[in-house]
């Protein structure tokens, strides 16, 4: 499987971390050219690769660490994005209910993104708790995932161990995704839990 990450402000440079402290490698991009923060991706690790947009939309798996409203100008990028995995990390802070249409924010994220396996997660800590190391006292800290596609969750599950988290599946997104969706001035019940599990 390859990864890319977009996005490299707090969340997107967090989750660079992430990868590279566990040896995967990773591209990261955002709409400018990555000359501008090829130096930067760099200073992260060697498994860290500025891309441009296009480059970085050809891995398999991409989370999309971008603000909210954003996400439709991403979504461009490819006319189908089929066979794709979207982790969807961001937060709609801010964003009315109306805006939504009623609908959880990764429900809109997943219709622009056609074709796409959309896969809530790693959206509920800041960044600066999200890039602390995931093992302390013997246990791992929680990503909750969300997805309508289990086997597409299992993947990303698979995936947060790799990077050093546990993950813990909340269900489809109309349910598990509400749980930690910020949109609004409202907030997921488990929105900023910062919680770990105990290895067994």
């Amino acid at each position: 499987m390859s990864y890319a990450i977009i996005g490299f402000g707090e969340i997107g440079q967090t989750l660079a971390k992430a990868f590279a402290r566990s040896g995967i490698n990773v591209s990261v991009a955002t709409t400018r050219d990555p000359k501008s923060f090829a130096s930067d991706a760099a200073a992260i690790g060697p498994e860290v690769t500025a891309r441009t947009l296009a480059e970085a939309a050809k891995a398999d798996v991409i989370f999309l660490a971008v603000r909210f409203e954003q996400h439709p100008d991403v979504a461009k990028a490819l006319p189908s994005w089929k066979g794709k995995i979207i982790v969807d990390v961001t937060n709609a802070y801010g964003v009315p209910d109306e805006d939504l249409g009623g609908q959880p924010s990764a429900r809109v994220v997943a219709r622009a993104f056609t074709g796409a396996t959309v896969v809530k997660g790693f959206n509920h800590l800041v960044a600066r708790v999200l890039e602390q190391d995931p093992a302390v006292h013997g246990g791992r800290r929680v990503v909750f995932l969300a997805s309508d596609d289990d086997d597409a969750a299992s993947e990303i599950g698979t995936l947060a161990e790799n990077l050093g988290f546990a993950p813990i599946k909340l269900g489809g997104l109309s349910d598990g995704g509400l749980l930690v969706q910020a949109h609004g001035n409202s907030w997921g019940r488990l929105i900023f839990k910062d919680l770990f599990k105990k290895a067994s």
